[in-house]
């Protein structure tokens, strides 16, 4: 066997395996860090981790596909999309660039802070 390096590749192959950037998963793993010594943190970190993973292998091209791959998303604008996480307990908004294929994390917190933002602009650190 040949070295990694010296392997033949199938480009198409390699670029599937990655197909959308998130941006950015520090944002995630803070929020994560945050509920240590919560009610449940192993469950809150699973499902970002099971989200983060998913979105990063979707090749995602309009909303009607986010919404196929997840039933309760919610698409409230051209490129905002949120999603629920742990039961409704968390919600994450992301703005979605369909052509370039990468989601921004634009907002992630408790159903009772949700109800106080505009999904619509909050961006990350509003």
């Amino acid at each position: 066997m040949y070295p990694f390096w010296e392997q033949a590749y199938n480009l198409e192959d390699v670029a599937r395996v990655v197909a959308m950037r998130v941006i950015a998963r520090k944002t995630l793993q803070r929020f994560v860090d945050s509920f240590q010594g919560s009610k449940d943190p192993k469950a809150v970190k699973a499902e970002v981790d099971s989200w983060f993973h998913e979105a990063r292998q979707a090749e995602w091209k309009n909303p009607a596909e986010v919404l196929k791959a997840y039933g309760n998303a919610s698409i409230v604008g051209p490129d905002r999309v949120v999603f629920n996480i742990e039961g409704n307990d968390y919600w994450l908004v992301v703005a979605i660039h369909y052509r370039l294929q990468i989601v921004f994390i634009k907002w992630l917190g408790s159903t009772a802070e949700y109800h106080k933002i505009d999904v619509k602009t909050v961006n990350y650190g509003n």
